[in-house]
């Protein structure tokens, strides 16, 4: 195992990686107390040799490893990658490409719905992972043999499945699938944060369009002070606080500091007298440049069996073709499929509608029926 800890160190590792088809990458990074990451460690292999990079050491620059992450002639194999893709997104300014996660190409394989790495590890290596190092500071210097031996494992038994999935990806002829689903992974927008666009984030409990006009400028207000601090969104002010204040609207501090959610303190603050300004740019904005309140519809008792009878046509789909149900839709997919043929969601499109958008369809439109043989679930054409 080797600990790079120079730049000219990384820079020779590097020029050895990109020789190989792929590598395995995995990162270790603290996040409890900022907005953004504070990368600790990053653990990279091929398929012959193994190092550890430490991000933190005097004088290193990690420009070589960035410039393999955007050379597209090595893939790189990352487990529920979105956190290690911010990182590295955050610090050069890109996205690693070509880019393959196990975590959702185990889904594709049907492996289950966000299957955890251990599980992933012991259900194709048979390997037991000891994760006791997990939540350990990965900031503190100098590293514990046992901290290096658990983050290099990360990668070491990563390559080993990556090599089985993406072998089962071929056989079954899903590749495509998998390239499907990089596109959110791979888009810059899914890791970029515009304090305007804060409010869409968030779960909205809202009374009304006026208080969700305070809400946006509520959520912008707490997103650049948070980015600007670099401390957690929650660290400035809870969502439950921002709610509060939408839906009751305070005109000054005074009554800022009368509810619940906010202390007497932070309302008498500099930062209580921005709240109250953002609460007064949205109540000044043209409710016509409010987005209308999205007021789920309840199911009416045709639709809820019409639900459930897709419910069970889209397990059994799942289980015969070994893909998670979730991977194919979720429950509000299906809810809006029972409510609509022309529903936006994924299931009616690309693959997820070959496989399971059609017979849908036809199961509502009763030209499939659905019935039980030898114990499975099947379909028989009308």
């Amino acid at each position: 195992m080797q600990i790079i800890t120079t730049t000219d160190q990384l820079q020779q590792l590097t020029e050895r990686l990109s020789k190989h088809d792929f590598v395995a990458v995995d990162t270790e990074f603290m996040r409890e107390s900022t907005y953004w990451p504070d990368l600790c460690l990053i653990q990279i292999a091929s398929e012959d040799e193994e190092a550890i990079i430490d991000p933190l050491a005097n004088g290193i620059n990690l420009e070589p490893l960035f410039h393999l992450m955007s050379d597209k002639s090595t893939i790189k194999v990352f487990h529920a990658a979105r956190q290690d893709v911010e990182i590295f997104h955050k610090l050069s300014g890109k996205i690693p490409e070509p880019l393959f996660d196990t975590q959702v190409a185990a889904m594709v394989c049907g492996y289950g719905e966000q299957v955890g790495y251990s599980q992933l590890v012991k259900k194709i290596t048979d390997t037991d992972l000891d994760k006791s190092s997990r939540f350990t500071d990965w900031a503190k210097r100098p590293l514990s043999e046992k901290q290096l031996t658990y983050a290099i494992g990360d990668v070491t038994h990563l390559r080993v499945i990556y090599r089985s999935l993406q072998s089962m990806l071929e056989k079954s002829g899903r590749a495509a699938w998998l390239a499907e689903e990089m596109e959110t992974l791979t888009s810059v927008e899914t890791y970029v944060t515009e304090p305007e666009h804060a409010w869409k984030r968030m779960k909205m409990r809202v009374k009304s369009r006026k208080a969700l006009g305070i809400l946006i400028e509520l959520a912008e207000w707490r997103e650049s002070l948070a980015q600007r601090a670099n401390i957690p969104r929650g660290r400035v002010m809870k969502d439950d606080a921002l709610f509060d204040i939408a839906n009751q609207a305070p005109k000054n501090t005074k009554d800022l500091g009368q509810l619940r959610a906010v202390s007497d303190g932070f309302a008498r603050s500099e930062k209580g007298r921005e709240v109250i300004s953002a609460v007064e740019r949205g109540k000044a904005k043209d409710i016509d440049s409010i987005p209308p309140l999205k007021k789920g519809n309840p199911l009416d008792a045709q639709a809820v069996a019409i639900c459930e009878l897709l419910r069970v046509l889209l397990k059994a789909i799942a289980a015969e073709n070994g893909v998670a149900p979730k991977m194919i839709a979720t429950a509000s997919d299906l809810e809006r499929l029972a409510q609509s043929d022309e529903a936006d969601i994924p299931a009616l499109q690309g693959w997820r509608y070959d496989l399971f958008g059609e017979p849908a369809l036809k199961i509502k439109r009763g030209e499939l029926l659905l019935t039980v043989k030898d114990q499975r679930v099947q379909t028989i054409e009308v």
